[in-house]
């Protein structure tokens, strides 16, 4: 027996009530992991707002010292996700999980406000990547926990505006202090920069750890018939229950994802994604290249994200909608492929900041990546929790290359772009790649599936015991999922 028994009796009508309930407490509960995303991002890319400021004069920078302390950032990120997210899928409180890493990276960055030189910049930068790493995979892998693969793409979608949101945000808020706060008891405003959104990281993150859901089956706040049908749905959606074995070892999750080859052909398609995307941390400097005055520029950074949020929410709505991934993916690159080739041709001012807009619209797709990745690699947990983090670790990669693709100035970014364009081909070729594989996964599935149901047939007619045949009906049941496309 399973212990879902409460849920497994519920009439059909009881049935909807119950999970309609559920997943209204869980939308509204998980909706802080927007804003807790948000403020991840903010402390992450906020240097790119301050360089706009006197930071770089401050401290003494040059180009590649600047480089270097947003590259430096990738290398304590990557170090942490795989470690993180394997210690994340083995406890019970995940959300006293997050919300302590959130305190940590809102401290480190309210530091960031105080260094004086390159050096200390370099490594509040790399303490802050190495805390942060724990938020995002870990998030996911949280959702994946509660929320079926039809759910997961608009919910990744909505988490992911957070992202997307905070490039707004970021030069919303950076307009503010810069044009308001230069001076201010004698410090430079870019300081108050750190200063101001470090703290209200921290409050945010007291506020978390009364809020945040943790597991389907010991989450506060929930009916005991929301528990077991949260676990219930998830077993109904893959075949199996969303547990690990008892024998599993502590790296078992990681070996499996070591010898799936599936799994290096999206960590090499995603790492190129994310250098063809690499210009959201040079956004106000790319905006800057239309002409005007620093506060305007750092105004007009913000419409294209809001844009690009619209459009994620509504291409990760349909992807769910269709349980369709490869061309939700696609179809987004092909529309920031069209924004770096209007920016390449032409020096028109309009021209130029539309298709601002349409390199902003390119990560529509890379959201539904995210989802992508849940649904491929779907049990066990362990393996799961690896493949996230794996993953989208190594992409980060594409971050530490990206953060030198932007030197190349000359006509209008013209080389870098043309970086981003094959980067944006390599990703989209990879994707296709992926979905081919798991085309012929899907094609063994099928036939294994005949071939069980074939022996089932034989068995019957054979007069077979009824524990035989309930078996091999159990196995028939697993054999339905198949991998989306």
């Amino acid at each position: 027996m399973d212990g879902l028994q409460l849920a497994r009796n519920l009439s059909p009508e009881r049935r909807v009530q119950v999970e309609r309930s559920m997943k209204r407490k869980l939308d509204a509960r998980c909706s802080l992991f927007v804003i807790m995303y948000i403020m991840n991002y903010l402390d992450r890319n906020n240097i790119a707002s301050a360089r706009l400021g006197t930071l770089e004069k401050d401290l003494n920078l040059n180009y590649n010292q600047y480089a270097t302390c947003l590259s430096i950032l990738y290398v304590g990120y990557i170090l942490m996700q795989v470690p993180s997210n394997m210690l994340i899928n083995r406890i019970d409180r995940p959300s006293w999980y997050i919300s302590g890493a959130m305190l940590t990276w809102g401290a480190i960055s309210t530091l960031t406000g105080i260094v004086t030189n390159f050096g200390g910049m370099v490594a509040t930068r790399f303490f802050l990547g190495f805390v942060e790493a724990a938020f995002l995979p870990g998030v996911l892998l949280i959702l994946s926990k509660w929320y079926t693969r039809k759910e997961l793409s608009l919910r990744n979608g909505i988490l992911y505006c957070g992202n997307l949101g905070s490039n707004a945000f970021s030069a919303l808020v950076g307009a503010g202090v810069l044009s308001n706060m230069e001076g201010t008891m004698g410090h430079a405003a870019w300081r108050w920069l750190f200063w101001i959104e470090g703290a209200i990281t921290m409050a945010i993150a007291i506020i978390a750890v009364l809020i945040l859901p943790d597991l389907p089956h010991n989450t506060r706040g929930f009916t005991e018939e929301e528990r077991q049908v949260a676990q219930l749905r998830l077993i109904e959606d893959i075949g199996e229950a969303d547990t690990d074995s008892d024998e599993q070892g502590p790296f078992e999750g990681l070996f499996m994802c070591l010898k799936d080859i599936k799994v290096y052909v999206m960590m090499l398609s995603f790492t190129a994604y994310v250098v063809g995307v690499s210009y959201n941390a040079f956004f106000p400097t790319l905006t800057g290249t239309l002409g005007f005055a620093r506060i305007p520029t750092l105004l007009m950074s913000a419409p294209p994200w809001i844009f690009a949020c619209i459009v994620s929410l509504v291409n990760a709505w349909h992807a769910d909608r269709t349980q369709e991934k490869f061309w939700h993916i696609g179809g987004p690159i092909c529309v920031g492929v069209l924004g770096c080739v209007i920016s390449m041709s032409t020096t028109n001012v309009a021209a130029r900041y539309v298709a601002l807009f349409l390199q902003a619209s390119a990560y529509a797709g890379f959201i539904v990546v995210y989802s992508w990745i849940s649904s491929s690699f779907p049990r066990p947990p362990a393996k799961r929790a690896v493949a996230i983090a794996l993953i989208n670790a190594f992409s980060q990669l594409g971050n530490v290359a990206g953060s030198y693709v932007w030197h190349l100035k000359e006509n209008g970014y013209r080389k870098s772009y043309g970086i981003v364009l094959s980067m944006f081909g390599v990703a989209f070729c990879g994707m296709w790649l992926f979905r081919h594989m798991l085309v012929t996964l899907n094609k063994e599935l099928d036939a294994a599936e005949e071939a069980l149901a074939n022996d089932t047939s034989d068995e019957k007619a054979a007069g077979s015991p009824k524990e035989n045949v309930a078996a091999q009906n159990a196995i028939l049941a697993n054999a339905t999922f198949r991998y989306q496309l």
